[in-house]
């Protein structure tokens, strides 16, 4: 099912619901920020008070915080906000709830918990996410995803101060207990797909200095970075994310041939890795890792497994002499001085299945756990001193028949349709169906020419599938997918209902857009991309702005076929789909136009100034 998303240049005039949409899109949808269906109420964060008697529930679809009542085990209130909420902040009074509404213009919504009701609006970036309030509840940090920056909030005045970039797509954050360092998980590397070192990143920010520290490198295929966690002693971080084996053949599953799915923790002291380990068993994947956090007495990690429906609990001995970790695939096993104790290694301690579907949320208080599981609508409750942890499961809203959009949704992140559970569609394509950035050799095409995966936006509409068409069209790619890359057969209706999900997919507005429209560089760009000297439109005719055909773009590396020609992609929501070109060889869009383009066989771009070429990418970027 993967598919991949080439780059090229060129304009985009969208067909969106049959109309004809010019210059910017108009959609107020995110891909990581739910359109609103009250069918369902997609838990995404939750929040706990200290005393153990309310838990909040962001609701992402139903665009509400529930306040839950955990002695009678109910809902007693439900706050709507204006967009879907990807994050809580509570008070330690529990006075006040901050919530992150994403949305392209997204919102820090201030609920006062007393009242019930919100009493603030503080505007932020673009898919806002993953608040977190400072010691003294003077600052507020959010990550801003697809801005790949850090917004710094002055509680008080209820306005941002300062905005701070990191490496791209920041998802998750966590701070240290004295409030001096910000630890910030970015979703997905921003370099290029072809060389040996790809790898996503973990921005340490100094909110002192209002700078980034460090950068700290995650393992090599390191990527779809999902949650941050900081020890209750600040000494360190905690990452979920897949380790992606994308220098092999994708000729199996088992053994993480694929995709392994990983905690990494940092050293907070020295600033670096110091161990990853690996949720998976020998015959048996952990696929997708989501949400994490410590335990408060510092002795146990719990991981959710979103693709496998489980959670994990880690046993956490840290020190940054003796750290070990435990893994069939991954170990550093530091020297034993002789006579010296036998070192307690970080291991997965229990591996629990939940009765739900999709655990996307956690929140720790005392010896209780509580899970909220997205597709299922339901909270799982796990008591962490029982030898054998049972599981209690409590309905958040009624079991309903899912649509076929919500069930394709499910079935395309659920690895359960993968042999032994290793993967999903969604650790390859994110959950929203888009793309993870990296090079993939499958095998529909032959060995040894790994092409960089395709978003699978408007995949039905523009056939044939795949960089070179192997695929003749998206239904055929997607049950090719379920046999080739998840190594499993499935009924017709999963085929079907995945189809019916990528179908129901959306792009959105650019963050490049000014207040929702084309910036005055854009602008310029756009008459040189609809200029006759420039060319571009040749190719990339409306209304899906692909001609559908393959052409010799000037654009095969050593890894390809001579006689091969490559696809016309559409450019909707290019800003999202970097490294680009077939390969992943050009990390940023003026790569595409200048040294991805030599010899003018991609549109004629060599003749322009540096100006015209910024212009054009800004336009581009824009679509």
């Amino acid at each position: 099912m993967r598919r991949n998303f080439i780059s090229l240049a060129m304009p985009v005039i969208l067909a969106m619901n049959g109309n004809l949409v010019t210059g910017a899109q108009t959609s107020s949808l995110s891909p990581a920020a739910p359109a609103q269906d009250e069918n369902y109420l997609s838990p995404t964060a939750l929040a706990v008070t200290a005393d153990a008697k309310t838990l909040f529930i962001a609701c992402a679809t139903a665009h509400r915080v529930a306040i839950f009542d955990l002695a009678s085990k109910a809902i007693t209130q439900s706050i709507a906000v204006p967009a879907s909420p990807l994050g809580l902040a509570l008070t330690k009074d529990a006075a006040r709830l901050y919530v992150a509404c994403a949305a392209p213009s997204s919102a820090v919504c201030v609920i006062d918990v007393t009242k019930g009701r919100i009493v603030a609006q503080i505007p932020a970036g673009h898919t806002a996410m993953s608040p977190v309030l400072s010691p003294d509840e003077k600052t507020l940090y959010v990550c801003n995803r697809f801005n790949h920056d850090v917004s710094f909030i002055d509680v008080a005045r209820g306005i941002e101060v300062r905005r701070l970039g990191v490496a791209r797509e920041p998802v998750a954050a966590a701070l240290t207990p004295n409030g001096k360092f910000l630890v910030v998980a970015n979703h997905i590397h921003s370099g290029t797909a072809e060389h040996w070192r790809v790898e996503a990143v973990v921005s340490v920010i100094n909110t002192t200095t209002g700078e980034v520290t460090r950068e700290i490198h995650l393992p090599e295929g390191s990527g779809l970075a999902r949650g941050v966690a900081v020890s209750p002693d600040g000494r360190f971080a905690a990452v979920t994310h897949l380790r992606s084996q994308y220098w092999l053949a994708t000729t199996e599953a088992d053994l993480g041939r694929i995709n392994c799915n990983a905690v990494s923790v940092l050293d907070l002291g020295r600033m670096k890795l110091l161990g990853t380990l690996l949720l998976d068993r020998t015959v048996r994947g952990a696929a997708n890792p989501w949400a994490i956090t410590w335990t408060p007495d510092g002795k146990a990690i719990a991981v959710t497994q979103a693709g496998t429906h489980e959670v994990s609990v880690i046993e956490a001995p840290l020190s940054p002499e003796t750290a070990v970790f435990a893994s069939l695939f991954l170990s550093r096993m530091p020297k034993i001085p002789d006579g010296a104790p036998p070192l307690k290694p970080l291991r997965v301690r229990q591996r629990v299945s939940l009765p739900g579907n999709g655990p996307r949320a956690l929140a720790a208080c005392g010896s209780q756990l509580y899970v909220a599981n997205y597709f299922s609508d339901n909270l799982s409750v796990i008591d962490l001193t029982a030898s054998e942890p049972t599981v209690e499961s409590i309905e958040l809203a009624p079991t309903r028949e899912p649509s076929a959009v919500r069930k394709g949704e499910m079935f395309f992140n659920d690895a359960r349709l993968c042999y032994q559970g290793w993967q999903s569609c969604a650790s390859c394509h994110d959950e929203d169906a888009r793309a993870d950035g990296l090079d993939w050799d499958l095998l529909n095409d032959g060995l040894g020419n790994p092409k960089n995966t395709k978003s699978l936006l408007l995949a039905h509409q523009t056939p044939p599938a795949m960089w070179l068409g192997v695929r003749h069209t998206a239904q055929v790619a997607v049950r090719a997918g379920i046999r080739h890359i998840l190594f499993s057969e499935q009924p017709e209706e999963v085929a079907a209902a995945i189809e019916a999900y990528l179908k129901s997919l959306q792009p959105i507005p650019s963050p490049h857009l000014v207040n929702g429209q084309l910036s005055a560089a854009a602008l310029r760009g756009r008459a040189i991309f609809q200029s006759a000297e420039a060319g571009c439109a040749s190719c990339h005719p409306a209304p899906l702005f692909t001609d559908l055909k393959a052409h010799d773009a000037g654009t095969r590396g050593r890894k390809d076929q001579p006689t091969d020609r490559f696809f016309t992609p559409p450019l909707v929501e290019l800003w999202r789909t970097a490294p680009y070109l077939h390969d992943g060889t050009a990390a940023t869009m003026r790569d595409v136009l200048t040294t991805g383009n030599p010899k003018d066989r991609h549109g004629n771009t060599s003749h322009l100034t540096e100006e015209q070429v910024r212009d054009l990418a800004e336009y581009l970027l824009s679509l």
